[in-house]
């Protein structure tokens, strides 16, 4: 089935059916460097908040395909430090660039700023909202190294209440088969029921403080983030509830893969990197073809 991309936003996995992610996945397996195919084209990268992985696989990935990056981290140097709004620095922006890719701490930003320009938008993270392309390159390991999405059990580990990346990751894998969840969390860091209320009579899925991985062929763990937390006491706390070390690792079966969407604090130890199972850094790569896809798919169309 081929979808017209060309011009559309990348704003929610909620957005996206499981032929649409499937489209994305192929088009992501099968792209290739081409320093002509977005020559010209220029993306805007505007990062209100830190990011290492996701700002900057976007910018590879844009480069690789010929095109050009303006844009910010932070917003020191900007005239949204003298007050502007949101909406008129994007309309700024796109007088300027052909894509925006924007990453803000306000849930719905995104979505906003789809709404203020006229070129496409994607979201590269909004507060503890949505991060679909990173759910898309989770999607691209998981297939990689099982060759499937149906039929799979996987855990979920750490902060489920503030952490975006599993909140999206859990959506879209409502839109595949023969899916057990397993949320491992502390009592006040578990899924959000609006999640869940997404997940009823589609995903089977069991809630647990245990740190269990057995059985699992995908544990994705994610970091306790102090950042999200309105009460510092509260983050004190749970931080440390769960690391993940060799020994812990002699649950999973060989086949297993640990899934981590960084940066990571003391959640998973470093002698961990050596296992296997773990494929963190593969995921951090499988960025790249995502995004350059992506980013080929709104710009040219399929």
């Amino acid at each position: 089935m081929k979808f017209d991309w060309r011009g559309k936003d990348i704003i929610s996995i909620r957005d996206l059916s499981r032929e649409q992610i499937e489209d994305i996945l192929y088009h992501a397996q099968q792209i290739r460097p081409d320093p002509h195919l977005l020559a010209g084209r220029v993306m805007a990268s505007l990062f209100f908040e830190p990011s290492t992985r996701t700002q900057l696989s976007f910018a590879t990935a844009m480069q690789r395909l010929g095109g050009r990056v303006i844009g910010f981290s932070g917003t020191e140097g900007t005239s949204i430090a003298k007050g502007e709004s949101l909406q008129d620095t994007v309309r700024t922006v796109e007088r300027y660039a052909d894509v925006i890719v924007i990453r803000h701490p306000l849930e719905g930003s995104a979505r906003l700023v789809a709404d203020t320009v006229t070129i496409p938008v994607i979201n590269a993270g909004d507060g503890a909202n949505q991060h679909p392309t990173q759910t898309l390159m989770d999607l691209f390991t998981i297939k990689k190294f099982h060759n499937r999405l149906d039929d799979l059990q996987i855990g979920l580990v750490g902060d489920l209440k503030y952490g975006r990346t599993v909140h999206s990751l859990a959506i879209a894998l409502a839109r595949f088969r023969k899916i057990k969840l397993r949320l491992i969390s502390p009592p006040t860091l578990r899924m959000p029921s609006s999640i869940l209320r997404e997940l009823d009579g589609i995903v089977s899925y069991t809630e647990t403080d245990q740190l269990d991985l057995r059985d699992l062929d995908v544990v994705y763990v994610t970091r306790i983030q102090r950042e999200r937390f309105p009460d510092i006491e509260e983050y004190e706390k749970v931080k440390g509830a769960y690391v993940i070390t060799p020994k812990v690792c002699e649950m999973l079966s060989p086949t297993a893969i640990l899934l981590h969407p960084l940066p990571r604090v003391d959640e998973i130890t470093p002698d961990v990197d050596a296992l296997p199972q773990a494929k963190y850094f593969d995921q951090v790569q499988n960025g790249v073809p995502v995004r350059m896809a992506l980013l080929k798919l709104v710009l040219l169309g399929a």
